[in-house]
């Protein structure tokens, strides 16, 4: 097997700090893939960016506010279109926190957000979206991680090294 390049990218799942709610966006039309559907913060690790670098910047570029990463929910393998070498992507997705969700200002590249509730995303998210396991995850990880490591995490952050 080949040893190939891969792209890295993050999606930060974004949750109000008050109401619990999570944050929805929609992809812009003329965005270049993925038009029209929902998400979360994504986007791509920049050459000399750690992972949490591009977490924050991400959500600045893409709503001009700043969070609190709280924890790894997963890791993702896809592919940004067709399956071919160069549309490869491995990422890391993380559970943030916002503590003020009026202020949150959607840029150009998406065309509506909305904040919603586990169940409402759970009815107005398609049963294969992704995010319906992501989000059911970081209520898991809200749950049962104790206090001290999200301390910890919030202080060190995920890099090593």
């Amino acid at each position: 097997m080949l040893i190939g390049h891969f792209l890295a990218g993050i999606a930060a799942v974004i949750w109000d700090t008050h109401t619990g709610r999570y944050l929805l966006l929609r992809r812009a039309a003329h965005r270049d893939y993925g038009q029209g559907a929902w998400e979360s913060v994504t986007g791509r690790v920049d050459q000399g960016e750690s992972f949490e670098q591009a977490v924050h910047r991400e959500v600045r570029e893409e709503i001009a506010a700043e969070v609190q990463i709280e924890f790894i929910i997963a890791t993702t393998h896809f592919y940004r279109g067709e399956e071919k070498p160069e549309n490869e992507l491995l990422g890391l997705i993380y559970g943030c926190t916002i503590k003020d969700a009026q202020a949150v200002t959607m840029g150009d590249e998406h065309s509506e957000m909305r904040w919603v509730t586990v169940e409402e995303a759970l009815a107005f998210l398609p049963q294969s979206h992704w995010l319906r396991n992501v989000i059911q995850r970081a209520e898991l990880l809200k749950a049962h991680l104790p206090a001290e490591l999200r301390h910890v995490f919030r202080q060190e952050g995920f890099n090593i090294g």
